[in-house]
């Protein structure tokens, strides 16, 4: 799993949110995968604890996590990932834009401009 915070983008805990929620739609996550705990994310990503936390409600409230004390965080056996054909064109969109030298916020407003 791999999560980055950048500094011109969206607040940390919407950019871990939703790198997060990319991930388990994609279906790189799995149902019942266990998340990092809050503090060791918070500690790898060097943002605060309470972020994390934040980005962890938000993905519990959607359904896409579920908490539970002692257990951990883990992706919901309710998550249902995208269509692989999805996955597959968003992938290759990914490829394309990299190649190109785009940046990610380059590729989704692209994508936005088509939709």
């Amino acid at each position: 799993m791999r999560i980055e915070i950048t500094e011109q983008g969206a607040p940390p805990a919407e950019q871990v949110y939703g790198q997060l929620r990319g991930l388990i739609t994609s279906g790189q996550l799995a149902a019942d995968e266990r998340l990092p705990s809050v503090r060791r994310l918070a500690s790898d990503l060097g943002i605060a604890a309470g972020t994390v936390a934040k980005a962890y409600r938000h993905l519990e409230s959607d359904g896409l996590v579920v908490s539970r004390t002692g257990a951990g965080t883990r992706v919901s056996r309710s998550a249902t990932p995208v269509s692989q054909n999805v996955a597959r064109a968003a992938r290759a969109l990914a490829s394309a834009a990299r190649r190109e030298g785009l940046s990610a916020e380059d590729a989704v407003r692209i994508l936005r401009a088509v939709w």
